[in-house]
């Protein structure tokens, strides 16, 4: 890949070592990603809207069913021979799969037609909101994880449960915004911050992203990085969408690291009255 290279592992607590942190680059699953904003590949209204989104995005890591791919033949699949394969990660994802049996035989599947050994395993059972099964999740994690798989655990934003992903060796959590293509955005910040603050790998905010904001917020309290789909591939320009949802993610991340100020329940003036050059004006002997 001329964009990644293979990173190490580090073992230290916190921030660096759940990133092996390296300026704005990330390390996860065993590659450095020099950009933070994840793309999936999904519902655009042709290929070229796709290529141009991917150009703009100035993402590396692109997502895709493998279910609704051509394993005999990813190069040549409708969707994938646009995508350039030098440049690009690609992280394939289980959707469809009800029960961590299925979702790991597509994984194995994914694999031995050259997909490399990333998945994002995604497990629903309710076509409605399509929240991720936990228990589920969990189990294809710990069998993937087994097989060598650097897996991508998409959950609900379950501080718990993102930490017990974390032990079964999932190589990221991927916890929800909101449903997936929902553009509800982030439903419940306090818990993203938490699962960003106390889990020991890379935290992926994904699904439910509505506007570059949301994706801002995610960066800004603590996320890795953030995957969208339905967002770009849905907006009347998804290349012009896609750019700003670059820069969004870029600024949250700027942001987090500066530090924000503190929320404050009253007022507090930026300048003091002994910041003042002249002294309080005064009339008839009583200061202004």
């Amino acid at each position: 890949m001329a964009d990644t290279v293979e990173a190490k592992r580090s073992g230290a607590d916190g921030d660096a070592g759940k990133e092996a942190e390296r300026g704005d680059e990330l390390a996860v699953g065993g590659k450095i990603l020099r950009s933070r904003l994840f793309l999936g590949t999904g519902r655009f209204p042709d290929p070229l809207a796709l290529k141009e989104a991917i150009a703009a995005s100035g993402a590396e890591v692109l997502t895709f069913s493998i279910r609704r791919v051509q394993l005999e033949d990813l190069a040549g699949d409708a969707v994938l021979k646009h995508v350039d394969h030098d440049r690009h990660v690609f992280l394939p994802n289980t959707s469809g799969a009800r029960t961590a049996e299925e979702a790991v035989r597509i994984a194995r599947l994914a694999r031995a037609a050259g997909a490399g050994n990333w998945v994002k395993v995604e497990i629903s059972v309710a076509d409605e909101t399509l929240l991720p099964d936990p228990a589920e999740t969990l189990r294809a994690t710990e069998l993937l994880a087994k097989e060598g798989f650097a897996v991508f655990a998409y959950c609900s934003d379950d501080p718990v449960l993102c930490r017990r992903l974390a032990e079964a060796g999932a190589a990221a959590v991927m916890p929800g915004g909101s449903p997936i293509g929902s553009g509800l955005g982030i439903l419940n910040p306090y818990n993203l911050a938490l699962i960003a603050e106390q889990v020991r790998v890379p935290v992926i905010v994904d699904a439910g992203i509505g506007a570059p904001s949301d994706a801002a917020l995610a960066m800004e309290l603590g996320a890795s990085a953030v995957l969208v789909n339905t967002a770009v591939a849905r907006a009347r320009d998804p290349a012009a969408m896609a750019a700003a949802f670059r820069r969004a993610v870029e600024a949250g991340r700027l942001a987090r690291l500066a530090g924000r100020i503190p929320k404050r329940k009253y007022a507090t003036a930026s300048s003091g009255h002994e910041e003042l050059i002249s002294p309080p004006y005064r009339v008839g002997g009583v200061p202004l």
